[in-house]
């Protein structure tokens, strides 16, 4: 018996629903293309462009669910799914932001330990409520893909860990607050607020593509000081870590944020030696404040990126310990060249073909200039191959980027 053709129509409109699609130009049917970065190499990134089910959703719930399921697994986000909740919902064990700044205020609790006690451990605690609910878990041979303009997810914390073989393309990702972030007198010479959750996170992962994307804090711009410090609420947008490994970030727009993309966990990391090979390419970074990308230990090739200056800006390359940061054929806009780069304990950076304002700029002779006393060489020691749709930096200058 034939199913009439409309039901069939308004069920995939209203529900999480495993339908049969063709693939012709569909984004979610596409794979990364040979060569185009290091997220090409050893068996490719294809996620789950060979499912023979799409997912299509609307809400958080189902979201969950498709990405429960059985891989591969392509879904389709359709709308903005919206994972936000008043904090208060989360609070727990007495939390109130009012009582843990009267507990931990500095002329109170001094600035020699961190913050403990019952009113950090009902911060901490309120902060796995918050993780529970907004947390989104990303398996193998998974391919997430925003369908039609405007498809994002705003407040949520979508976790690439230990997952292989993922693509996410063509999504907004907005807002991902911390409701609790943890104060640390002992941090730097003034002590600092540090948030959790980024907008994706890639912890262990293996061959993974994020494309098209737009990453941003809006609406949530404002800033607010406890402490003397700024109350973060925001970490990062995305952060690449503990021995991930063959990822590729092109045509994404990272804009109105801070700590926008690190690479590598910590100067002492074990996992994280001869992994980390990333490739970022064709990006647009506009009005961010640092970690575009910050590098420990990975080889990674930043090429044919847009960088445009805003009113917070502090660095865009931060060479950490053990990086090998290869940047070159980028367009950079309204940055002093001497300020590009900042130096994290790193020894080396190669840059080429990278303009400054329209011109030629040798950005590490810049750096070496103006800090005499930690100079970096001018030879990371590698060079890139897999790089696919390399083009003269002026190529750039306008270059569009981000979720359509």
């Amino acid at each position: 018996m034939r199913i009439p053709v409309v039901p069939v129509v308004a069920v995939v409109l209203c529900c999480a629903l495993a339908t049969p699609v063709q693939a012709g130009h569909d984004l979610g049917r596409q794979v990364l293309s040979a060569g185009d970065g290091w997220a090409s190499a050893g068996s490719g990134t294809t996620g789950g462009s060979n499912a023979s089910n799409v997912h299509v959703v609307r809400t958080a719930a189902q979201l969950r669910a498709a990405l429960a399921g059985p891989a591969p697994r392509l879904v389709k986000v359709r709308g903005v799914i919206d994972l936000r909740a008043d904090c208060a919902a989360y609070a727990t064990g007495g939390y109130t932001l009012e009582e843990y700044l009267k507990a931990y205020d500095p002329a109170v609790w001094g600035r020699d330990r961190e913050p403990a006690g019952p009113l950090e451990d009902a911060r901490a605690a309120s902060a796995r409520n918050q993780a529970a609910a907004i947390a989104l878990n990303v398996g193998d041979d998974t391919t997430i893909v925003g369908d039609g303009r405007g498809a994002g997810i705003t407040g949520g914390n979508l976790r690439v860990h230990g997952a292989r073989n993922v693509i996410i393309r063509n999504l907004t990702f907005r807002d991902t607050r911390d409701c609790f972030p943890q104060w640390d007198p002992t941090d730097g010479a003034t002590g600092n607020w540090n948030s959790s959750y980024d907008s994706v996170s890639l912890n262990g992962a293996t061959n993974v593509w994020v494309d098209r994307s737009t990453f941003t804090d809006q609406p949530d711009t404002t800033e607010t000081v406890h402490f003397g410090r700024p109350y973060e609420r925001h970490d990062g947008l995305l952060d690449i870590t503990n021995g991930s490994d063959l990822v590729t970030v092109s045509h994404n727009r990272f804009e109105d944020h801070g700590k926008t993309m690190l690479i590598g966990s910590s100067n002492t990391s074990t996992t994280d030696p001869g992994k980390l090979r990333v490739s970022v390419h064709h990006n647009v970074f506009r009005n961010v404040e640092e970690r575009a990308p910050r590098v420990r230990f990975g080889q990674v090739h930043v090429y044919d990126n847009l960088f445009e200056a805003g009113p917070t800006y502090n660095y865009a390359w931060g060479v950490g310990v053990h990086s090998k940061i290869v940047a070159e054929n980028n367009y950079i806009k309204g940055i002093p060249a001497e300020d590009v780069i900042r130096h994290w304990g790193g020894t080396a950076i190669t840059t080429r073909g990278n303009l400054v304002d329209g011109r030629q700029t040798d950005v590490v002779a810049a750096f070496n200039a103006a800090h005499p006393d930690t100079p970096l060489a001018a030879d990371a020691g590698w060079t890139p191959t897999l790089t696919r749709g390399l083009e003269p930096a002026h190529k750039v200058k306008h270059l569009r980027a981000g979720a359509r």
